[in-house]
């Protein structure tokens, strides 16, 4: 196999595995918070606060996962020489 195809299909599996985990954990918290503010709408200030912090914390592990693959895809082909 071209070196060259190996290194497109690295940032494709990095991009695709590395921002699915986000994807679901940002789905899964919206999801997680509207069931609350249903269920006690007085605590809104608390559950939207932890909230917030949650998905900025998923977030930057897709942030990390879309840097690896740009990294990835910047490998020079001296590199697999």
């Amino acid at each position: 196999m071209n070196p060259e195809v190996v290194r497109w299909l690295a940032v494709g599996i990095t991009g695709s595995i590395g921002l699915m985990g986000p994807a679901l954990g940002l789905g899964l918290i919206g999801y997680a918070t509207v069931t609350a503010l249903g269920r006690n709408p007085e605590a809104r200030g608390a559950i939207l606060t932890n909230m917030i912090l949650v998905a900025a914390l998923t977030e930057a592990i897709g942030i990390y996962a879309l840097i690896v693959s740009i990294i990835i895809a910047m490998i020079g082909k001296t590199q697999f020489a």
